[in-house]
C-alpha cells in the first residue's frame, strides 16, 4: 500500500522494487521539498521564487557535471546518472511551482492542463523511465493518468485551496453555471454547483480511464501498483458523487475499508 503520496501518486510502496526504492524517493524528497517552498510557511512571495530559483541552479549544476552538491542534490545527482534520468521534468516540476506562487485561477480547462503537464506527467514519465517503459504510447497514458489524478485532487480539496485564495476549476466552467468564484461555498449555489461538479466528476474520469490499458500492458509489479493508482482515483470520485458534490462539507478521502475493494478492482482490471 502507498505510504507517501505527492499529491495522489503512491511513493515508496511495497510493490515498488528494492532496486527502485532510493531513486524513487530521492525524487519525491525533491519534488515535495520544492512544492512546500511554493506551498507551505509565510515566505513571501519574492522569497518563494529566490527559494525555487536555488533548486533551479542545482539542477543546472548537476547538468553541467558539477559537484559539491547540499544533500538532497547530491542523492538526486547520483540517481540521474544511475538510471541515465533527463533532467527535463525536474524543470517542468520546478516551472509549475513558481506558478503556483503567482497564478491562483485558470481561466480555461486548456490552460489548467497546460499546468498538469508540468505539474503532474514529469512524475509519471519518470517512473517509466526508471522501469524502462518511456515509449511513446506509454507516455501517452501516463499522462492521462497523472493529469487525471491532479485534477481528481483539485476536485477534493475545493475547500482547502479556496482557504489559500486558489481555485482550480476552470473560470470558463463556473461561468458557463453561473457560479461566482466569490460564492463557491454559498448554499445559494450549491444546486448549481453540484451540476458542475458532476461535469468535472465525468471528465476526471473519462480521462483516468483513458489512460488506464497502460495498467493493464505494463507486467508485474508497476502493473499492479498503477492498477491500484487508477482505482484509488476511481474511489475518490465515487466518494464525491457519493457525498452529492459537497466537498465543502466533507472533503472526500479514502479510508482504510476501501482499500480492500480498491485491491480487488485492481485485480479484476486483468479479466476486463
Amino acid at each position: 500500500m502507498p505510504v507517501e503520496h505527492y499529491e495522489n501518486f503512491p511513493v515508496a510502496s511495497f510493490l515498488l522494487p528494492r532496486r527502485l526504492r532510493p531513486a524513487v524517493e530521492t525524487i519525491y524528497a525533491f519534488a515535495r521539498s520544492a512544492d512546500d517552498l511554493a506551498d507551505e510557511g509565510d515566505a513571501t512571495p519574492e522569497q518563494r521564487l529566490a527559494a525555487l530559483n536555488g533548486y533551479e541552479a542545482a539542477l543546472a549544476h548537476i547538468e553541467a557535471g558539477g559537484t559539491g552538491h547540499e544533500p538532497m542534490f547530491e542523492r538526486l545527482a547520483q540517481v540521474i546518472r544511475d538510471h541515465e534520468l533527463p533532467l527535463k521534468p525536474l524543470y517542468e516540476l520546478l516551472s509549475a511551482f513558481k506558478q503556483d506562487v503567482l497564478v491562483s485561477r485558470y481561466a480555461t480547462y486548456d490552460a489548467l492542463l497546460d499546468y498538469c503537464t508540468r505539474s503532474a506527467n514529469p512524475v509519471g514519465f519518470l517512473m517509466l523511465h526508471l522501469y524502462g517503459q518511456a515509449d511513446e504510447e506509454n507516455i501517452r497514458d501516463s499522462d492521462a493518468i497523472c493529469t487525471a489524478l491532479q485534477l481528481i485532487n483539485f476536485l477534493q480539496d475545493v475547500a482547502i485551496d479556496l482557504h489559500k485564495e486558489r481555485i482550480y476549476i476552470p473560470l470558463e466552467d463556473l461561468n458557463r453555471y453561473a457560479i461566482s468564484p466569490a460564492a463557491l461555498d454559498h448554499a445559494s449555489a450549491r444546486p448549481r454547483w453540484r451540476s458542475m461538479m458532476r461535469f468535472e466528476v465525468d471528465r476526471a474520469r473519462a480521462l483516468m480511464l483513458g489512460g488506464a490499458p497502460l495498467a493493464l500492458r505494463l507486467n508485474g509489479r508497476i502493473g499492479f501498483e498503477l492498477r491500484m493508482v487508477v482505482q484509488g482515483g476511481l474511489r475518490i470520485l465515487d466518494a464525491i458523487e457519493a457525498a452529492e458534490y459537497d466537498v465543502f462539507l466533507h472533503r472526500p478521502k479514502l479510508a482504510r475499508r476501501d482499500w480492500l475493494g480498491i485491491f480487488w478492482a485492481a485485480v479484476r482490471m486483468k479479466k476486463q
